[in-house]
């Protein structure tokens, strides 16, 4: 059925062990969902519900050291890293994918599909993320993470926590989808599902090299692009947004209002909404 879910279990590079659940039909046109930097796989359940019925086959993964997936025994979180997985685990699709990338998932496949200029994906889709980004906006997310490394007393200590980081957002009232974000350690607190060495790592890469890298790995992208952002966001800006669009004239755009930098949790209807009628727009052509 297509609103169930199948456990997959591959091998990134190096060997290291991905997870991720598949909706649909395996024999369908295959999506990848590769959620953002501190998120799991499970950002993406509605949406691979949505993919599914809709006809394709969804795979969200959880990221290197992120979720149930392995933790990289050398602390290696650069972008190549996360890149390298994605060209691990291609073989393991009927055919190329297309990818759902949202933010470091996005920048990741940028990466894999442009910066050698081959083709390895079928579309693309960049959920909030582009090669500019703002960086008060990075720094209040990075700033977030690095918070309460401590962990929290309980699910609702969590659920304060995020509500003050997106208070444009409702609280939830049901936290059992939040549980699957968190870990419960030995002594019996909350910590985020990721390794905390993702966040704690130097970044020493130069930001000017970094951005003329990306805005190179843009110029090459040939395959259908979609760039979705949310209005509300302070990741991405209009003006990069404009930017992106002028680096790949072929690409499409979806402004999502009322949406932040995690568009498809501020508005997951709206976000697949766009995301099915592209690709199956694209599935077509």
């Amino acid at each position: 059925m297509t609103g169930e879910s199948a456990r997959v279990q591959w091998s990134g590079a190096g060997g290291l062990s991905l997870i991720g659940d598949g909706f649909g039909d395996p024999g369908a046109a295959p999506v990848l969902l590769l959620h953002g930097g501190g998120q799991t796989r499970h950002a993406w359940g509605g949406t691979g519900r949505a993919l599914a019925t809709a006809g394709f086959y969804a795979v969200a993964l959880d990221m290197r050291g992120h979720g149930e997936s392995g933790w990289a025994p050398d602390g290696d979180y650069e972008l190549d890293a996360f890149a390298a997985d994605l060209l691990a685990i291609l073989p393991r699709f009927s055919r190329p994918p297309a990818v759902v990338g949202a933010s470091l998932g996005g920048l990741a496949a940028l990466v894999a599909e442009g910066d050698r200029g081959e083709h390895v994906l079928s579309a693309l889709v960049l959920v909030d993320v582009a090669p500019r980004l703002e960086i008060d906006g990075v720094l209040r997310v990075v700033s977030f993470m690095k918070s309460n490394t401590d962990g929290f007393a309980s699910l609702e200590d969590a659920a304060d926590a995020i509500a003050s980081y997106l208070p444009h957002r409702p609280r939830p009232t049901d936290l059992s989808g939040l549980s699957k974000n968190l870990r419960l350690g030995d002594d019996g607190r909350y910590r985020w599902h990721w390794d905390p060495r993702f966040i704690q790592r130097e970044r020493v890469a130069d930001p000017a090299m970094a951005l003329a890298r990306l805005q190179g790995a843009a110029r090459q992208l040939s395959i259908p692009t979609l760039l979705v952002r949310g209005r509300l966001s302070d990741v991405l800006s209009a003006e990069a947004a404009r930017e992106f669009l002028d680096l790949v004239p072929h690409a499409e755009f979806v402004d999502v209002a009322s949406a932040a930098h995690m568009v498809a949790g501020d508005h997951n209807d709206l976000f697949c909404d766009a995301i099915v009628d592209f690709l199956r727009r694209v599935r077509r052509a």
